[in-house]
């Protein structure tokens, strides 16, 4: 019995590990350059395995108002081995503190929080959990003609809480890029995230946009 327990209590601490980010299952998305108009995001996401690994698929709508832009969307995401998925509805504000059509550099300051349900795997049921995230990322605007590339950094605070346990808190980074080919574009990026468990959890993303928007302006 008290073997059996044990077991238990290490599945939990094994399988409540969520992936990275307020959308559960994708990166921390950022375009520090901005723009104005309304853009439409479908994201896929692949947590490594101390993220749980799966699959998650997601999207996104965007409304950028020159310095700042709003964005809200979802994400669903099945953890390796889980018997059903969780779903993350969120949403980012950021503001453009430096940057535009004429500088090649844009700096921006997100902030965003979301909420995933609950899910079951390896006979636990994980709570649902409020994620929340405060960060900056900076950008460079590559001259290409025909095409925009917009390589990136950000790095935030995150901040998890399970329904009825304890607020972690932690710093993750991301690494990405928004390629854009006129209104239809490409975005990709790979989140870390260091966890109290001692585990650093890993996000790649990939996914493509569609922009009724004048970017970088």
């Amino acid at each position: 019995m008290k073997r059996t327990s044990l077991i238990m209590v290490l599945l939990g601490t094994v399988f409540t590990i969520p992936a990275a980010a307020q959308w559960q299952g994708m990166p921390i998305w950022n375009n520090p350059k901005g723009g104005t108009g309304v853009t439409i995001d479908g994201d896929a996401g692949f947590p490594n395995t101390d993220a749980s690994k799966g699959n998650a698929y997601g999207a996104r709508g965007e409304l950028g108002l020159t310095n700042l832009a709003f964005t809200a969307g979802f994400s669903s995401w099945k953890p390796e081995g889980a018997s059903s998925s969780t779903t993350t509805w969120a949403g980012v504000g950021q503001l453009r503190v430096i940057g535009g059509s004429l500088m090649p550099v844009a700096l921006n300051i997100q902030a965003g929080a979301g909420t995933a349900s609950e899910y079951a795997t390896g006979g636990v049921t994980v709570p649902k959990t409020t994620n929340l995230f405060l960060g900056a990322g900076v950008s460079v605007n590559v001259p290409t003609p025909g095409i925009t590339i917009e390589p990136y950094l950000s790095v935030s605070n995150r901040w998890h809480t399970p329904s009825g346990g304890s607020k972690e808190s932690n710093i993750g980074w991301v690494l990405g890029a928004n390629v854009g080919f006129g209104m239809f574009g490409v975005h990709v990026a790979y989140d870390s995230e260091k966890r109290d468990s001692g585990r650093t959890a890993g996000v790649f993303g990939i996914g493509a946009h569609f922009a009724l928007n004048a970017p970088g302006m």
